[in-house]
C-alpha cells in the first residue's frame, strides 16, 4: 500500500513536471526569433513560385500570339499583291514562306496550320476556325484558295500552344491536352495585279 501510494505520488509529480516543462518549452518556442524568415519563406515560396510561373506562361502565350499576328500580316502580302499566285504556290509552299516570318518560339514545320480561302464578298467571309464535333481544330477542312485579282481572301494561321501551369491558368486552355489554339487572321481584297 505504501509502495503504491509512493508510486502514485511519483507519477503525479512526473506528470506535473512534464506539463510545466512543456509550457516552458512552448513559451521559449513562441519567443524564439531564429529561423522565422526561413519558416515564413517556406510557407510563401510554393504559391509565389506557382503564381510567378503562371504569369510568365500567360505572357508567353500573348507574345506568341502577337508573333503569329506578325507572321500572318507579312505572309498575306504575298497573296494580296499576287506574288503567291504568280509563283503558283501551293499550301505547303505558302506555309514555308510563312515559316520564314515566324520566330523560334514555334515548331512551324510540324504544328503550324495554314488556311487560305477566297470569298465573293466580305459579308460571306468567315474567320471561324474549322472545328470538329469535339471543338478541336479539324485540319482536314483547311484549304488553300488564294483567289485572283480583286477577290476577297481570308488568311488564317493556327497553332496549338502547350500550357504547363494548368492549375492557375485554367482559362488559357481551349483545346484537349492542355493546349491553347492561337489564331491569327488577315482579311483583305486582292490588288488588281496582272
Amino acid at each position: 500500500m505504501i509502495v503504491k501510494a509512493a508510486f502514485d505520488i511519483a507519477q503525479a509529480v512526473r506528470r506535473r513536471t512534464e506539463r510545466v516543462m512543456m509550457r516552458a518549452g512552448l513559451r521559449r518556442f513562441a519567443r524564439a526569433k531564429g529561423g522565422a524568415a526561413a519558416v515564413e519563406f517556406a510557407l510563401v515560396a510554393v504559391p509565389f513560385l506557382a503564381l510567378l510561373f503562371a504569369i510568365i506562361e500567360t505572357a508567353l502565350v500573348f507574345f506568341a500570339n502577337q508573333a503569329l499576328e506578325y507572321a500572318v500580316a507579312e505572309s498575306s502580302r504575298l497573296i494580296l499583291t499576287g506574288q503567291a499566285q504568280g509563283a503558283n504556290l501551293d499550301q505547303a509552299s505558302f506555309k514555308a514562306k510563312v515559316c520564314t516570318n515566324v520566330t523560334a518560339l514555334f515548331d512551324c514545320a510540324n504544328k503550324l496550320q495554314v488556311n487560305v480561302q477566297d470569298y465573293s464578298s466580305f459579308a460571306a467571309a468567315t474567320t471561324t476556325p474549322p472545328y470538329d464535333g469535339n471543338g478541336q481544330l479539324d485540319t482536314s477542312k483547311l484549304v488553300y484558295q488564294p483567289g485572283g485579282p480583286g477577290d476577297i481572301v481570308v488568311v488564317s494561321l493556327y497553332y496549338e500552344w502547350p500550357i504547363y501551369a494548368q492549375l492557375l491558368n485554367g482559362n488559357l486552355t481551349n483545346q484537349n491536352g492542355n493546349k491553347r489554339l492561337l489564331i491569327a487572321t488577315a482579311a483583305f481584297r486582292n490588288e488588281p495585279y496582272q
